[in-house]
């Protein structure tokens, strides 16, 4: 790989930017997208590549490629050191996710509550939020049912480029909860990337059912699947 191109990729994953190295196998020459200009099935070979997160060879104008996706890392940042919390953290992290849990409320943020495979943060949500800085592979669950807690954090998370932003509570909380975006500055199209009530609809009643419904949402945001419109689960309509 020739200094430059290197350089060009390291400086990409510096920025937390998802490009995908391809190389001609027969001389080697190397391009990167979507930096580069590339012929149209080349570029829509590497948005695949990036998309599934797998490599690929591919004959183009009958010359071989190699694509090489170079994505950012999977990210969950949790708001709220709660039950549905304790049992989410483990499924994300076997999906391949680095979980980070934000709760100022030391009592809850505990080791003793969760045993490793996640990073525990107890910054006030929103300072928390802007130090993590979300990117296109990052998703956000808030948890805590406090709007001193939650909103602050959305209010960050709806700026960023995060593929799933989801939030606890039922159509009543979100109604309320929407009405303190607006009001905060957020605008309509901004507050409509809010999955709420967040999970699928699955009758989940227990904090890891909610877990589940939660996480296989997050999991179909990422691969663009298109989900019917969501009828709540009575677990999370009552709250």
């Amino acid at each position: 790989m020739k200094a430059e191109t290197f350089a060009r990729l390291q400086a990409a994953r510096a920025e937390g930017r998802p490009v995908a190295l391809l190389t001609s196998l027969p001389d080697g020459a190397q391009l990167l997208f979507p930096d580069d200009t590339l012929p149209p099935a080349l570029a829509e070979a590497a948005a695949a590549a990036l998309a599934a997160d797998a490599a690929r060879n591919l004959s183009v104008e009958g010359q071989e490629w190699f694509i090489q996706p170079h994505n950012p890392p999977l990210r969950l940042i949790v708001v709220g050191a709660v039950h549905v919390a304790q049992a989410l953290v483990p499924m994300a992290a076997g999906l391949g996710y680095a979980v980070t849990v934000v709760d100022p409320r030391r009592a809850f943020a505990t080791e003793e509550r969760f045993s490793g495979r996640v990073t525990l943060v107890d910054d006030w949500p929103d300072e928390a939020m802007a130090r993590l800085a979300p990117d296109t592979r990052t998703a956000i669950v808030t948890l805590t049912h406090d709007p001193k807690l939650d909103d602050p954090a959305l209010e960050v998370a709806l700026r960023s480029p995060a593929f799933y932003i989801g939030a606890l509570g039922s159509r009543k909380t979100h109604a309320k909860r929407l009405a303190r975006l607006a009001e905060a500055g957020l605008t309509e199209a901004e507050c409509a990337r809010i999955a709420a009530p967040v999970g699928l609809a699955i009758g989940a009643v227990t904090a890891p059912e909610i877990a589940l419904s939660v996480m296989a949402e997050v999991v179909a945001a990422r691969r663009g699947a298109a989900l019917a419109k969501r009828a709540p689960a009575p677990a999370l309509e009552e709250k």
